[in-house]
């Protein structure tokens, strides 16, 4: 028995012109389809990833990294003494409570 399988170099490039040639006229359509697999891929998982809620355990772990912030009592007593003799500041204490980002 004869293989018909012909591995030459001259043959196989003449095929491959070939088929070159008949995927160049399909080019366009192949390029929009991959684009807009590609496109429709990250729409995916961006909607995905949107979505994800965090585990619990993710939540406490971040909670004790956070460092908390510590004024000291004499701090205090004179933010209080400063808003209860000056009128403006205890306004811009009053609305910073209200709608901290403000400007």
């Amino acid at each position: 028995m004869k293989s018909n399988v012909n591995l030459d170099l001259k043959t196989l490039v003449k095929k491959l012109r070939v088929a070159l040639l008949k995927f160049q006229r399909y080019a366009v359509i192949v390029f929009i389809v991959i684009l807009v697999g590609l496109y429709g891929y990250l729409v995916l998982q961006i909607s995905s990833s949107a979505t994800k809620e965090p585990t619990q355990a993710q939540v406490m772990e971040e909670l004790g990294t956070v460092k908390r912030l510590k004024i000291d009592q004499d701090s205090i007593n004179k933010i209080q003494k400063l808003e209860d003799q000056n009128v403006v500041v205890q306004s811009l204490f009053e609305e910073a409570r209200d709608n901290p980002f403000s400007e």
